[in-house]
C-alpha cells in the first residue's frame, strides 16, 4: 500500500498584492499532483467579492471548485470570518472521511488559527489527519503545538496511524522536537536527511510547511517547485510518499462516526 500526502498553502487562491484570482491555476495543480491526501491551507471558501464580480461561482464553494471528481471526499475547517467571507483549512481526499472537527487554537485576536483533525479509511486502515496552519508569533506557536500534542494524546489512540501536516510558520525549526519527541513521530523532510524549503515560492528559503508521521514509512519527500508553481502562491507543496503502515500500527478500521 502506497499513500501521497501533500500539504499546500494556497494564499486564499489570490496573488498577494493585486489580489486577482488564480485559483484556476491552483486547482489545476492539485490535479497535477495525483496526491491520495491534500491538507490545504487558506482556503477561501467565500469570497462575494469574487462572486460579485463575476469571477466565481456562487453555486460552488472553493473547496468544491477545488476537489471535484478528483478529491471525493473532503472537509473544511473556518478560522478567519470577515464581512464578505471566511478562510481556514482543508482535507482532501481520495480515501473516505470518517468523521472530522475542527479546533479553535487562536492564540490572540489578531490571528485566527485552526486546527482540523479528520480520521480517513484508508485501504482499511484507520488514519488519523491533522491538518494545522500555525501563528506568526514564537510564544504563539509554542502553545499551539501544546494544543496539537493535547489533542494527539487525548483522542488519537496510540495504535492507529498518524498524518500531520500544514503551514507551521516555524522557520527556525523551534517545534520539530516537540512534536516529533513526545508524539513518536517523523518529520518527512527529515527522513533523507535533507531541509525542503516552501517558501517564498519563487526562491524557497525558509521550510515553513511540515509533515509529520507516526505508522507509516517515509520513503520519499521532495517540494515541487519551478515556474508553474511559483504561480500558483506563496508557498509551494510539499510532498511525501509513504509506504505500508508500521508493525502493529496496522490495524483495521472500525467505523468512527459520521464525516461533519
Amino acid at each position: 500500500m502506497k499513500l501521497r500526502v501533500v500539504t499546500y498553502n494556497i494564499h486564499k487562491g489570490v496573488t498577494g498584492i493585486s489580489r486577482r484570482p488564480r485559483i484556476q491555476n491552483v486547482r489545476a495543480g492539485l490535479h497535477a499532483m495525483d496526491a491520495d491526501i491534500v491538507f490545504l491551507q487558506e482556503v477561501q471558501d467565500r469570497n462575494d467579492r469574487l462572486v460579485a464580480a463575476a469571477l466565481f461561482d456562487p453555486e460552488h464553494t472553493q473547496l468544491n471548485y477545488l476537489a471535484t471528481d478528483a478529491y471525493p471526499h473532503s472537509v473544511y475547517g473556518r478560522n478567519a470570518v470577515y464581512d464578505y467571507g471566511h478562510h481556514g483549512n482543508a482535507i482532501l481526499s481520495r480515501h473516505p472521511i470518517l468523521m472530522s472537527e475542527n479546533l479553535d487554537i487562536s492564540d490572540h485576536r489578531f490571528e485566527q488559527r485552526g486546527l482540523l483533525h479528520a480520521v480517513a479509511d484508508v485501504h482499511g486502515v484507520e488514519t488519523h489527519l491533522i491538518c494545522v496552519h500555525f501563528g506568526l508569533f514564537a510564544r504563539s506557536r509554542v502553545r499551539q503545538a501544546e494544543a496539537l500534542v493535547e489533542r494527539v494524546r487525548t483522542v488519537v489512540p496510540a495504535g492507529m496511524p498518524l498524518v500531520i501536516a500544514g503551514d507551521f510558520n516555524d522557520w527556525n525549526h523551534r517545534l520539530d522536537a516537540q512534536i516529533c519527541n513526545t508524539l513518536g513521530a517523523v518529520e518527512a523532510s527529515h527522513a533523507r536527511g535533507a531541509r525542503l524549503h516552501t517558501f517564498p515560492s519563487h526562491m524557497p528559503w525558509w521550510q515553513l510547511d511540515r509533515i509529520y508521521v507516526r505508522g507509516y514509512e517515509i520513503e520519499r519527500a521532495h517540494a515541487l517547485t519551478g515556474r508553474d508553481w511559483a504561480q500558483r502562491s506563496d508557498h509551494v507543496p510539499l510532498v511525501a510518499e509513504l509506504g505500508h503502515p508500521r508493525g502493529e500500527l496496522a490495524m483495521p478500521a472500525e467505523p468512527a462516526g459520521k464525516a461533519a
